[in-house]
């Protein structure tokens, strides 16, 4: 009787121990295989990301060269880039071109600040100190430089920080795009394989969260960055008409905060400021009603491209696209808003919130 338990007791420690090795061993596995994944993870996930969002109008393409795959892959692929490519290259060739005409500027012994204009003098008295301060620069700009040369240069590595995290930004951008012309080849086959992880993960809900993930995708892509980057594109085509230096660094702070929710105010009330004090009331006037229609063009954009029943918090936005930011650079500021837009949906349908059609 006592060997027959011993026996037992013997083959039960065996059991765990085999059973723990085994796990031990998946987990390393599986550890090895993640940190293998890890650098190409990000442009991976925007990549998926992108071929969900661009995947009705690869079918549309797909029916048009009579099914032939590759070709509707690349044709709508070329599409992309070039929406990327050329603007890219507008923002690059301005900021060149807004630096190549300080340099002229300096070598020609005027000041890199233009004075305040006439137009100033009719400006209320709490707008003094600014003026004095534009005056100041105006005069002598190096003398302001070396007052504030600890704001200047913190300032300055924010700028070179964000200049350097936008270049890579680009860079994993146009390899997200190429790996978004794959997945579309084989779309029908990785629809597939994640619908049967979804089923394993939620068994008899897994097509709907599913079909809920590939919904939140769509809609905050098409309703919130797509929201973002034509807000941008209308500011930029107003900052490059009127000829105010560096249209292009402009248009892409006003990106960068549409895309977080704040909107673009706080880059266009200042320079229309700056454009009644150095040019005509009538162009000034034309300038400040184009930015006015920029500002609330999301308040009829968002509804139109956003859809019924697909509004996430701007909470969820902020904190999404501020974090991924933080912790992915400049490619993060997109993919942040839409993972963790992902992760409220599936928690709230998770939790009740959503009822299953």
């Amino acid at each position: 009787m006592g060997l027959s338990k011993f026996s037992s007791s013997n083959f039960e420690i065996e059991k765990t121990v085999d059973t723990l090795i085994r796990l031990g061993l998946l987990f390393f596995l599986i550890g090895l295989c993640i940190s293998f994944i890890m650098p190409f993870g990000l442009v991976l996930i925007w990549g998926a990301i992108i071929a969900i969002t661009v995947y009705p109008v690869y079918l549309k393409t797909l029916k048009l060269v009579k099914g032939r795959k590759i070709l509707a892959s690349s044709i709508v692929t070329l599409l992309m880039l070039s929406i990327l490519v050329i603007p890219t290259w507008i923002l690059t060739n301005s900021m060149l071109t807004g630096i190549m005409h300080f340099r002229d500027i300096y070598n020609q012994g005027q000041p890199l600040v233009p004075p305040p204009g006439n137009e100033v003098r009719d400006w209320p008295s709490f707008t003094k100190p600014l003026i004095n301060f534009w005056q100041s620069a105006s005069d002598n700009l190096q003398g302001v430089i070396i007052q504030h040369r600890d704001q200047l240069a913190e300032l300055g590595k924010w700028l070179l920080a964000a200049l350097t995290g936008f270049g890579k930004g680009v860079v994993q951008f146009l390899i997200s795009i190429l790996l978004a012309a794959v997945f579309l080849v084989y779309a029908v086959p990785l629809t597939n394989s994640s619908i049967k992880v979804f089923k394993k993960l939620a068994q008899s809900k897994g097509e709907y969260f599913a079909a809920l993930t590939i919904g939140t995708i769509r809609s905050v892509v098409i309703g919130i960055l797509g929201v973002a980057v034509i807000q941008a594109a209308m500011a930029g085509v107003g900052l490059f008409l009127a000829d105010i230096p560096f249209p292009g660094l402009w248009t892409l702070l006003c990106l960068v905060l549409s895309i977080i929710q704040i909107g673009s105010w706080p880059v266009l009330i200042p320079l229309t400021i700056y454009m009644y004090s150095t040019t005509n009331p009538i162009v000034a006037t034309l300038f400040a009603a184009w930015m006015v229609i920029v500002v609330f063009a999301d308040n009829f954009l968002t509804p139109v491209l956003l859809g019924r029943g697909s509004a996430v918090p701007m909470l969820v936005l902020l904190m999404g696209s501020m974090g991924g930011f933080i912790t992915m650079g400049f490619l993060g500021l997109f993919a942040g808003a839409v993972i963790l837009s992902i992760g409220y949906k599936l928690f709230v349908a998770w939790i009740g919130g959503e009822e299953q059609d």
